[in-house]
């Protein structure tokens, strides 16, 4: 980067220390200092935005693979964002992954992150807008108008696919406060829905449909019973009324992984995913600026990627920057350019604009 000393060792560094090891700019800052390294942690968080921009079009090529798959993952978590004059506020980061390791596909999984300064409908609306496929997620309404409009009510190219670790939660949740034996059995019923899912993880779509089509879908109709009749004798207020209507209101969603082989019976690999942005918003515990959170969602992107791939993410950082860095080189010695750099190096070719800042 232009006026910048720094390396592309040091800046992987910084950046893998606070987006994987969750370390805050200021703690970073202090262990530096403990060497006799004097970097402020304002000056961490501008070469990390601008290294950011540098790697935006990464960032774009990952979610595109993402969206090529048949199957993809969503889920959000909340982050507090610094405003101006209007105080702090909830932002979410959105995450989307694609991986179908456990249908015996093993194409490289990808995660993709978003942040938006609300927990709108129009986000997930806006990131998928040009995909067509299963969407496996929870029951949040923000993503009702991806799979059917919301005039016509006629289906989308979005199909909803239900996740039973939701359902299962929300009757978890009442076992916590008080003994029911109505929600103990419930968990129960799920829990077996579960134990076929192990015994078939890593097989063939055929092989894992065929199994649920025998094993599962006789469970599912008899849980559906159970809600039913749980339902019936329940205030319509009471928590446990609410967790049976969970999964009865998409009962076709919540079926749908039966049918498809390559489908999930749950969330959990996305909720996975997610937890590295949930471990750091502990240490880091806001971000200061829609720039910061949108440069902390394309890291957590490129390392969670890292991660799932079974890369060392500081080596990979440290590769990516330097050839970056080097074609820098090179091209600010070409007159033609003058003060523009190339920010983007990805296969389709060479974007050239002005640097941030």
């Amino acid at each position: 980067m232009p006026k910048v000393m720094a390396s592309s060792a040091l800046q992987a560094n910084l950046v893998v220390s606070r987006f994987v090891d969750h370390q805050p700019w200021h703690r970073q800052s202090v262990i530096f200092r403990r060497v006799g390294l004097h970097i402020d942690r304002d000056v961490m968080s501008r070469w990390t935005r601008k290294l950011a921009w540098l790697l935006a079009p990464l960032g774009e090529r990952l979610f595109a693979y993402i969206r090529e798959a048949a199957k993809i993952h969503g889920d959000d978590t909340p982050v507090t964002l610094l405003g101006n004059d209007e105080g702090s506020r909830t932002g979410h980061f959105w995450v989307y992954l694609r991986d179908d390791r456990s249908s015996g596909d093993m194409s490289p999984p990808a995660v993709a992150f978003r942040f938006s300064a609300d927990r709108g409908g129009a986000h997930p609306a806006e990131h998928l807008a040009d995909y067509q496929g299963r969407l496996q997620a929870d029951g949040f309404a923000g993503y009702n108008a991806l799979y059917r409009d919301p005039k016509t009510k006629a289906p989308r190219d979005i199909v909803e696919v239900g996740c039973w670790a939701h359902s299962r939660r929300k009757f978890t949740d009442i076992l916590e406060k008080n003994p029911s034996p109505s929600a103990a059995d419930a968990v129960v019923r799920i829990a077996e829905l579960f134990a076929i899912e192990r015994d078939i993880k890593g097989a063939p779509p055929d092989e894992r449909r065929r199994i649920r089509q025998i094993k599962a879908v006789p469970k599912l109709e008899a849980v559906r019973v159970w809600l039913e009749t749980q339902n019936r004798g329940l205030s319509s207020d009471s928590n446990l009324a609410r967790a049976c209507r969970y999964p009865l209101n998409r009962w076709q969603a919540m079926i749908r992984y039966c049918d498809d082989g390559r489908l999930e019976i749950s969330n959990n690999l996305v909720e996975n995913a997610l937890r590295g942005a949930a471990l750091g918003r502990r240490n880091w515990m806001f971000v200061g600026s829609m720039k910061g959170g949108e440069a902390a969602a394309l890291f957590y992107s490129l390392a969670g990627t890292c991660r799932l791939n079974s890369v060392e993410p500081e080596a990979w950082f440290t590769d990516v920057i330097e050839r970056i860095g080097a074609l820098l080189q090179t091209l600010m010695r070409l007159p033609t350019l003058g003060l523009v750099l190339v920010r983007s190096v990805v296969m389709d070719g060479f974007q050239v604009a002005p640097f941030p800042g």
